[in-house]
């Protein structure tokens, strides 16, 4: 399990610009990004995060909101590590799984409150916003999977890696002292006894996300 790198708001594997936004956003480690899409950029935690004079302890008031959406939380832990200070937290914020297909790149990434987002290798996607008691159960099972993951490998300390090319398959973890990830061909990763239970429960969540939308459709 675990190049060229790639930077964080360049094009990614999807023919439509707005699609590889959404893409690159999913991994927190561009706040410029945010500073597109976010609506109201004066409110809190927003002003914070986005103010060229943010210090320490406005960023480690985000961290420890458990109130503030994961991405925020995500983007303050970043950027409190760059000032060349660290959290005493080991925190897993997001876990996000991308296989390489023959028609495209499928992405699938959830975070810690309950919110997941799934990019199909069409472009098509699925943002999760909804509370739910089986979407919360099943993130909650991908992230305790995920755990053992995390303490058997370290950090990611290079820039981001591009997206898996076809028959690649891999798994990222967002934790509050950087990225996480292990890498290999499709088969291989989701027979690797450490990363199965993790990569099961995520296509778990991602059919329960597939299937609601089709019955929504459908209705």
């Amino acid at each position: 399990m675990s190049g060229s790198s790639i930077s964080p708001g360049a094009a990614g594997p999807y023919s439509d610009p707005a699609t590889n936004t959404v893409y690159n956003w999913l991994f927190c480690d561009d706040i410029n990004l945010f500073k597109t899409t976010v609506s109201q950029p004066e409110r809190y935690p927003w002003n914070i995060l986005f103010s060229p004079s943010s210090v320490n302890p406005g960023l480690q008031t985000i961290i420890d909101d458990a109130a503030v959406e994961t991405r925020a939380r995500m983007l303050a832990y970043n950027m409190l590590r760059q000032s060349g200070c660290s959290s005493s937290k080991k925190e897993l914020l997001a876990v996000i799984v991308e296989v390489g297909l023959d028609d495209g790149l499928d992405v699938l990434a959830a975070f810690k409150d309950g919110t997941a987002r799934y990019i199909n290798q069409s472009g098509k996607m699925i943002i999760w916003e909804a509370a739910s008691d089986e979407a919360g159960t099943l993130i909650k099972e991908l992230f305790a999977s995920s755990i053992p993951v995390i303490q058997q490998i370290g950090p990611w300390n290079n820039a981001r890696r591009p997206h898996p090319e076809t028959g690649m398959a891999r798994i990222s973890f967002l934790v509050s002292d950087g990225l996480y990830f292990g890498e290999a061909p499709m088969n291989a990763l989701f027979d690797h006894p450490l990363a199965k239970p993790a990569l099961l429960a995520a296509t778990a969540l991602m059919q329960f996300l597939t299937v609601k939308v089709l019955d929504k459709a459908a209705n």
